[in-house]
């Protein structure tokens, strides 16, 4: 069973790219590949699959860049990242990306061939949505990993004396413990095996090497991760006699999946705010980027509205203006929050920080806000996914407007249960919605559904406010998002293959952009 993490895999990560799905998790990927080869890579060869997204979509919405950030061993939100591309060649390192068809058939699938005078790996992992990743093998041996825990590799030609040496030292107890067939044993957990342990393991005879994977992720998960719940049911099960509210509930379940404190679980969610109002701030003093379609449309509607010649809706427009400038921000290359994803950061934060500003709440009002929105995302998380890739853009602002909604609500004072109703009602509302950027940039019209996305969440907040019957419990909801997704026709489901994205109009919009860079790279 899969336990997300509210910082893991709903408010993060922190990151500068169009889209998590290709920027961060793609990062996070070539890191684990960076530190397989020890940090010195000669050459990549880097494999996708036709019928996947990847193979349309590498180049424009930053898979690439994100790669090469992470070979080079750098963070998310480094701002070399636009121009990784040439410090990897700086670095001496050369690379091809191959289209040809792959044993993976998930549609964010990364084969990457790592190789250096000494040595050789490969490595397939995939993109999994927000962010998110699972290594599902390396050098033939199919695992598991997500990237938050400590990773040991030990090679060797036999495992039988390597696994007798870890059963004699006690390790067994410390770390999961998984042999690969004829290749290495791994260890993972919260922290790499002690120096005397490792100094003793690379004096037998059998090991040929040992290799260290750092975590790509804040949160790390224990051996046996234990949560309170994982699906609506369980929560409200669980709180039947403790009557806490739904932030509370939020910082019970993160301080019991990460092993932290409650206090590190409310300093984290103000970190968080902190970058989100530096992204709105930012976006309204207006961002420039080359390669874009829309300029700073939060500028001019900053502007009319406080000149009041807009229509007058108060809470809408402040919503409407702070989702702007985060996507605005997003698509400069600047810092945001991919919360749930880079394509739908805008709309649960813009509306959650519109409606804390415009009821005057406090900084930690807003914290427990966050928080709730947090746990929403779990749950989706756990149960469905936040890939437009596999679940079309239902996945990402349908998500992020199911998180805002019962966020508001909680802003607004009101009960548990009247959360809960806000967010199945938002997401019944964004059922079947497609992914279908403009220019294969995650810029138009993910801009209008993020406005769209918390428009709706302030909608059914003030719906659940008024008790309206929302009919469908949110497990409900969540399980047949999944579902519907996975109808979606893969030309819907963000591969610049149908819907917006192929109208004539597009087409010139696109050509114009590749034209552009084009005689920028001569």
């Amino acid at each position: 069973m899969s336990y997300p993490s509210i910082f893991n895999d709903v408010l993060g990560p922190v990151m500068r790219g169009p889209s998590s799905s290709h920027c961060a998790a793609a990062l996070r990927i070539g890191r684990i590949c960076h530190d397989l080869m020890d940090g010195r890579i000669s050459t990549i060869e880097i494999d996708f699959d036709p019928d996947g997204s990847l193979a349309t979509t590498h180049k424009d919405q930053g898979s690439d860049m994100g790669l090469f950030g992470g070979f080079l061993g750098w963070e998310a939100d480094d701002e070399r990242l636009v121009h990784s591309e040439i410090h990897l060649g700086a670095a001496g390192i050369q690379y091809k990306i191959t289209i040809k068809e792959l044993e993976s058939k998930h549609p964010n699938t990364y084969q990457i061939t790592l190789s250096n005078p000494w040595e050789q790996h490969q490595v397939i992992a995939n993109s999994t949505g927000g962010g998110m990743i699972e290594v599902i093998e390396i050098d033939g041996v199919p695992i598991s990993l997500a990237g938050d825990k400590y990773v040991t590799l030990i090679y060797a030609n036999d495992l039988a004396i390597v696994n007798h040496y870890l059963e004699q030292t006690g390790v067994w107890e410390d770390f999961d413990v998984i042999a690969g067939p004829g290749k290495f044993v791994m260890l993972t957990g919260l922290s790499f095996l002690e120096t005397t342990l490792l100094e003793e393991l690379k004096e037998l005879d059998a090991v040929s090497q040992i290799k260290q994977l750092k975590p790509v992720l804040p949160i790390l998960a224990s051996k046996n991760p234990k949560v309170p719940f994982i699906t609506c049911d369980e929560m409200f099960a669980y709180n039947e006699d403790k009557n806490l509210s739904l932030w509370e509930l939020a910082l019970k379940y993160e301080s019991m999946r990460g092993n932290i404190s409650e206090e590190e679980v409310l300093s984290k969610a103000n970190s968080i705010r902190i970058i989100l109002k530096n992204a709105v701030e930012t976006g309204l003093k207006g961002t420039e980027f080359e390669d874009r379609i829309l300029g700073p449309q939060s500028v001019n509607f900053k502007s009319m509205m406080e000149g009041k010649k807009l229509i007058d809706a108060d809470v809408l427009n402040r919503i409407i203006m702070y989702v702007s400038a985060i996507m605005e921000v997003k698509s400069s290359m600047g810092v945001i929050v991919a919360a749930p994803t880079a394509g739908s950061c805008g709309a649960m934060p813009g509306a959650v920080l519109g409606v804390a500003d415009s009821l005057g709440l406090s900084e930690e009002e807003t914290n427990k806000a966050l928080l709730v929105a947090g746990l929403i995302g779990v749950f989706i998380a756990a149960h469905s996914t936040f890939a437009a890739e596999v679940g079309g853009c239902q996945a990402e602002c349908g998500s992020g407007s199911t998180m805002a909604a019962a966020a508001i609500v909680s802003l607004a004072g009101a009960s548990l249960k009247q959360s809960i109703a806000a967010a199945s009602m938002a997401l019944q509302s964004s059922l079947g919605m497609i992914c279908d950027p403009i220019g294969n940039r995650v810029e138009a019209p993910c801009l209008n559904k993020n406005v769209m996305a918390a428009s709706n969440a302030l909608s059914c907040a003030n719906m659940a406010l008024a008790n309206y019957d929302h009919l469908i419990p949110l497990d409900e909801v969540i399980e047949t998002m999944y579902a519907v997704g996975k109808s979606i026709p893969n030309t819907l489901r963000c591969t610049n293959l149908g819907g917006l994205s192929i109208t004539k109009t597009a087409k010139e919009i696109e050509s114009r952009l590749e034209q552009k860079q084009f005689f920028k790279s001569c």
